[in-house]
């Protein structure tokens, strides 16, 4: 990967920033924090977004980063893809599942739920928006819960435009992180 436009702060003045910002002092050592602290209060805005879905959420896990999963595969973000395989690995999501991502439809094991929120991904990464049937799968297979459904809509927004920022400012792998885990292959080809 090329060289970060913007560059990283070292992990000493990334973790003094976060504190200034009012993010986790933790989050100051994963590169995309140590260049997104550049700019403290947005870096606090963006934090607080992804935090209150990753751990305050309503929209089930496994189904949130499946999501994520997709569009780290259909936007070719390495950083995503990396970052949320042991994301999904610690929630106890299984690597099949991760790697069936790649091409879901032809997955037998993913159920309604899963078929439909990956559709709502993938509507919104080609598209910019749900389609109508996808939106009616998803209201069938995650009930009619409009915090469910909102959050799945942010969910996918706001991941759709982490991806966008991880590719734009080129933010590198943290040292030691193997990339496009656990084969190694990225897409051959993405939606941009």
């Amino acid at each position: 990967m090329r060289e970060a436009r913007v560059p990283l702060l070292p992990v000493d003045e990334a973790k003094a920033a976060a504190d200034e910002a009012g993010v986790p002092n933790y989050m100051a050592e994963l590169a995309i924090f140590q260049v997104l602290l550049n700019h403290p209060s947005l870096a606090r805005a963006l934090n607080d977004l992804l935090a209150t879905m990753l751990w305050h959420g309503t929209l089930d896990s496994r189904l949130r980063e499946l999501v994520i999963m997709r569009i780290g595969w259909l936007t070719a973000s390495d950083y995503e893809w990396t970052q949320h395989w042991r994301v999904a690995q610690g929630l106890g999501v299984s690597a099949d599942d991760l790697l069936a991502v790649r091409d879901w439809q032809a997955h037998e094991a993913f159920g309604p739920a899963e078929r439909a929120v990956l559709a709502a991904t993938d509507d919104v990464v080609r598209e910019g928006v749900v389609s109508a049937e996808s939106w009616t799968a998803c209201e069938r297979a995650l009930g009619a819960d409009r915090a469910v459904l909102i959050e799945l809509v942010s969910a996918i927004g706001a991941w759709r435009m982490i991806a966008s920022i991880l590719r734009s400012l080129q933010v590198p792998l943290e040292d030691d992180v193997a990339s496009w885990p656990p084969d190694g292959r990225p897409p051959d080809h993405t939606i941009r």
